[in-house]
C-alpha cells in the first residue's frame, strides 16, 4: 500500500515541476517578446530622429519605421496571448500544487491510520501478556 501512495506522490511531484517550468518557459517568452518590442521602439525613435519625419501618414515616411513598427505590433499581439497562456498555465500549477497536497494529506492520514492499528495490536498483546500473568499468579 504504501509504494502505490509514494509512487502517487512521486507523479503529483513530477507534474507539478512540469508545470513549473512550463510556466517559466512562458514567462520568459513574454519577456523576450516584450524586450524585443521595446528594442525596436528604440530604433524607430532612432529612425525619426535620422529622418526628421515622424508622421506616419507622411509621403516620406521611413520604410524601414513602418516595417520596425510591424514587427513591433506583432510581438506585442504575441506577447498578449502569451498573457493568456501564462494565465492559463498559472491555473494549471495551483491545481497540480492543490492535487499534491490531497495526495500528501491523504498519505499522512493513512499512516496515522496504520500506526495507530499498529499501536492497538501491540497492546492487545501486551494486555494478553497480562492476563497470562494474571491468570498464572
Amino acid at each position: 500500500m504504501k509504494s502505490r501512495s509514494e509512487s502517487l506522490i512521486r507523479l503529483k511531484k513530477f507534474q507539478v515541476d512540469e508545470k513549473r517550468r512550463q510556466l517559466a518557459q512562458i514567462e520568459m517568452m513574454v519577456a523576450d517578446f516584450e524586450r524585443m518590442a521595446h528594442e525596436l521602439d528604440q530604433q524607430i525613435e532612432i529612425e525619426h530622429q535620422k529622418t526628421g519625419i515622424s508622421d506616419v501618414a507622411h509621403f516620406a515616411y521611413s520604410t524601414f519605421a513602418k516595417a520596425a513598427m510591424g514587427r513591433r505590433d506583432n510581438l506585442l499581439a504575441s506577447a498578449g496571448d502569451m498573457k493568456g497562456k501564462l494565465e492559463a498555465a498559472q491555473d494549471a500549477l495551483a491545481e497540480a500544487v492543490e492535487e499534491l497536497k490531497k495526495v500528501e494529506l491523504l498519505d499522512q492520514r493513512e499512516t496515522g491510520r496504520e500506526a495507530a492499528a499498529d499501536a492497538k495490536a501491540e497492546q492487545a498483546e501486551y494486555d494478553e501478556m497480562g492476563r497470562i500473568r494474571h491468570i498464572r499468579k
